[in-house]
């Protein structure tokens, strides 16, 4: 039997964003393969985990290029992104968490997703749509909190899938927008 690792990686982080904390058993039960099988493609949790790290630097990188954030205004291309992303938000809730314990450890892929979302935030405050009191290092961490908590309270059933774009975007815009006194 030939093994699908794509399907594998994909039944593994569906598994993990839902138990961040399953075994690799768990992970090769879910998949329908032995745990033996599973080891022949990834040594252990941290190989897999840097394999499903890959695969979320894919995905949020086809979002980025499919929200075209050069195009409108900043505050239409992070509407945009966010609808895009959400598909994925489940992997990079799981990834944001599990890079807690990569202490300092930046990919090169994560580099180039953090400088594509704070040059969009940068491109918001130059051109004032968004507050210049906030750093745009700052913006980007809290679009990535949000996404995951969005992640999460969806999942749950907390929230309707249904308002994942909203909930996020309105808050974050809600904060970042420049407010003109008059």
């Amino acid at each position: 039997m030939t093994v699908d690792r794509d399907q594998v990686l994909r039944t593994a982080a569906a598994l993990l964003t839902r138990k961040a904390t399953a075994t690799m058993d768990e992970v090769a039960r879910a998949s329908g393969i032995g745990r033996a099988t599973l080891h022949r493609h990834f040594a252990g949790r941290d190989a897999l985990v840097k394999a499903l790290e890959q695969l979320g630097i894919q995905e949020m990188e086809t979002a980025l290029d499919a929200a075209r954030l050069d195009e409108g205004t900043a505050a239409e291309a992070l509407r945009r992104l966010v609808g895009r992303i959400e598909p994925s938000a489940g992997l990079l809730a799981f990834l944001l968490t599990e890079n807690q314990l990569f202490e300092g450890e930046v990919s090169d892929g994560w580099a180039r997703i953090d400088a594509r979302c704070s040059a969009l935030f940068r491109r918001g405050q130059e051109r004032g749509e968004f507050r210049i009191d906030l750093s745009h290092v700052w913006l980007t961490e809290a679009l990535y909190g949000l996404i995951s908590a969005g992640a999460w309270v969806t999942q749950d059933g907390r929230v309707a899938t249904k308002d994942f774009q909203y909930m996020i975007v309105e808050l974050l815009l809600g904060g970042a927008q420049r407010s003109v006194r008059t």
